[in-house]
């Protein structure tokens, strides 16, 4: 899993960096951070076909 290919990747152009734009509430943060793990629960591969096979 990559962060960079996730859905929920975005740019900061006032920051020059990346950051997550999941929208998460303090409890969530809390588990995310306490769980140890490297895999990311909220992990969405971006495809930018993925409208244009909807419309075909």
């Amino acid at each position: 899993m990559i962060c960079n290919e996730c859905a929920y990747c975005d740019y900061d152009e006032q920051n020059d960096e990346y950051f997550c734009s999941v929208n998460l509430d303090e409890d969530e943060i809390y588990r995310f951070l306490q769980s140890g793990s490297n895999e990311c629960r909220f992990y969405t591969p971006y495809d930018e076909y993925k409208i244009v096979r909807k419309q075909n």
